[in-house]
């Protein structure tokens, strides 16, 4: 892109934030909350835009000249497409949205067109974007988590029986492939082949023990990303943890699922996410007791992302100006996560990337107490 050879700094900049408030909604008929607590689905929009404005007060307090103008994307008078027609966009230098479809489809076009910035922070999804080499997409999209998962069970493992245990829809079909397609694209000469079982409530022990082995490790990847379908898979495996050894590696979606009961024991369990924070660092630490002084709670993990993103997207902007894509994993400026944005190219031999996406993949094994990062794949 030619941008992208572009010097352009400021002595101050205009930087717009999307986050999900749904004031319209909490405020629809007065100005106290109703039952005097936030709704439940209100809290993870407001604890990302808490963390931009602590990455906001910290840059300014570092002499950053900014002006933030910040968006409720649910409200009705911020409805995108208005913004956008009436020009309230146009002088932005960055943006940052934790939005989803159609909002990031329409924020996407508008940054092509005005060659700024957007950064996706939370959607795991393209929303079918291409040609937009403007759009960086921190969250991994599910094909990135399943290729990072099928590259960890081959080096992970020095002698291993892999399988893809899915259910039969077009959905998980299209994962099974793309994780098929990784194993074949892998330059690995001690890469196993990967069976495929299709599952179903029906599905017996003996049927699943027919792909099963006892003297090697069985790596099973599932490819269900909801709570049912997940908790009925690892169930039925459990209970044949004692003759097999098992370990299933699940989707990312499994960071907040729990298997604690005892008919899932004997099974060792991962999953796959861009973002994991022990919160041991001093950014997390300065976080975690601004939350404890100001509403006696523990922030959530968006509120961890809202700010990280804004710390190091804002300094970003300030080292390199408004193109800082040629040079876009900063080790210096990491806080938590280890950023390895790459260019994506949806057609073979295309010259402009689609978008760049973070393809850093850690995988996390999942404890009875806390979970525990066993890699970071770059």
């Amino acid at each position: 892109m030619p941008a992208f050879g572009k010097e352009v700094k400021k002595a101050s900049y205009n930087v717009a934030v999307f986050a999900p408030l749904y004031l319209d909604s909490v405020f629809a008929n007065a100005t106290d909350l109703p039952g005097r607590t936030m709704p439940r689905y209100v809290l993870p929009g407001l604890e990302f835009y808490e963390g931009v404005q602590l990455a906001l007060d910290s840059l300014e307090k570092q002499g950053m000249a900014l002006n933030v103008f910040v968006y409720d994307n649910k409200a009705r008078q911020n409805d995108v497409s208005a913004l956008i027609r009436n020009k309230q966009l146009d002088a932005v230098d960055l943006i940052i949205g934790a939005v989803s479809t159609p909002e990031l489809k329409t924020l996407s076009d508008f940054a092509k067109e005005k060659q700024v910035n957007l950064i996706s922070a939370t959607y795991p999804n393209d929303g079918g974007i291409t040609d937009n080499p403007f759009l960086l997409i921190t969250n991994s999209t599910l094909k990135s988590h399943v290729e990072a998962i099928q590259e960890y069970v081959q080096k992970g493992f020095a002698n291993r029986n892999v399988l893809i245990v899915r259910r039969n829809n077009s959905f998980e079909a299209k994962l099974a492939e793309d994780i098929k397609a990784s194993n074949e694209k892998m330059a690995y000469d001690k890469k196993s082949r990967v069976r495929e079982v299709i599952w179903s409530d029906a599905t017996s022990e003996s049927e699943l023990s027919k792909y099963l082995l006892t003297d090697r490790p069985n790596l099973c990847i599932v490819t269900a990303l909801d709570e049912a379908g997940a908790r009925s898979i690892v169930r039925k495996m459990a209970t044949l943890a004692t003759t097999y050894p098992i370990q299933v590696f699940g989707m990312p979606t499994w960071d907040v699922m729990k298997f604690k009961e005892p008919e899932y024991a004997g099974v060792t369990l991962y999953y796959s996410t861009p973002y994991f924070n022990d919160k041991t660092d001093s950014y997390s630490k300065y976080i975690n007791d601004y939350f404890r002084r100001t509403y006696k709670s523990r922030p959530s993990d968006m509120a961890f992302k809202g700010f990280e993103y804004t710390w190091y997207f804002l300094k970003l902007l300030q080292q390199d100006g408004m193109y800082f894509n040629k040079s876009l994993n900063r080790e210096p400026l990491k806080l938590y996560t280890n950023f390895n944005f790459q260019p994506i190219y949806l057609k073979q031999g295309a010259e402009t990337p689609d978008y760049f996406e973070n393809k850093n993949i850690y995988i996390i094994q999942k404890g009875d107490s806390a979970d525990y990062k066993m890699n970071a794949l770059q």
